[in-house]
């Protein structure tokens, strides 16, 4: 198993290390905003364990999956509401 993947953010790489949960790489990567709330507040990961749904992106084209509980995989395409920094 390679030690550094890719995933891909918005169309743009990031490096992941396999095995780690979608939200750890992209908190790694800098990016702190995954979402926004219907009333325009910034949303990111808070409990880390599947329950309260605000690190929600559309993953590999299929949307609102919890990115605390998807591990990365080479290749693999997050979209999320907000453009990376």
């Amino acid at each position: 198993m390679p030690s550094t993947i890719h995933i891909f953010v918005n169309s743009e790489p990031i490096p992941a290390t396999p095995e780690t949960t979608v939200a750890a790489a992209l908190l790694n990567a800098g990016i702190t905003t995954f979402r926004h709330s219907p009333q325009g507040e910034p949303r990111a990961p808070l409990c880390g364990m599947g329950i309260c749904m605000e690190c929600r992106a559309t993953i590999d084209g299929l949307p609102s999956q919890r990115t605390c509980q998807t591990l990365c995989r080479d290749g693999m395409q997050i979209h999320l509401e907000v453009t990376p920094a």
